[in-house]
């Protein structure tokens, strides 16, 4: 497997991230608790960056294994929940994730995607 479809998969992360915060974008909690299609949405958002996770585990396990600093396995967690039993997915631990979680995710993420295209 070459670099760049690994990069490939980190920038659909990128992008499924920015997207989220996109869709909340001067949003609260209780706005975004009230409002099912931002909530969907997000969802969306969050399965693809598992499913984008679950593509890196499958081709480059190794990849995720030296980066422990990211919470791979919860992610793709995430997403199992999201796809698989999307109404047992709490919206405050949702807005937790996108609020806290998916910025830090970003920085880490483009600190990766460089490091990666310099042949790191």
């Amino acid at each position: 497997m070459s670099t760049d479809r690994l990069l490939l998969y980190l920038k659909d992360m990128d992008v499924a991230a920015s997207r989220i915060r996109d869709f909340i974008q001067d949003m609260d909690e209780a706005a975004f608790s009230s409002d099912t299609r931002t909530q969907m949405a997000v969802m969306m958002g969050l399965a693809l960056i598992g499913e984008a996770v679950a593509k890196l585990d499958k081709h480059y396990p190794a990849f995720l294994q030296q980066h422990p600093e990211i919470p791979w396995i919860k992610m793709k967690g995430m997403r199992n929940l999201i796809v698989h039993d999307y109404f047992r997915a709490e919206l405050s631990v949702v807005w937790k994730t996108i609020t806290q979680s998916i910025p830090d995710l970003q920085a880490r993420l483009s600190l990766l995607r460089n490091w990666h295209a310099q042949g790191e």
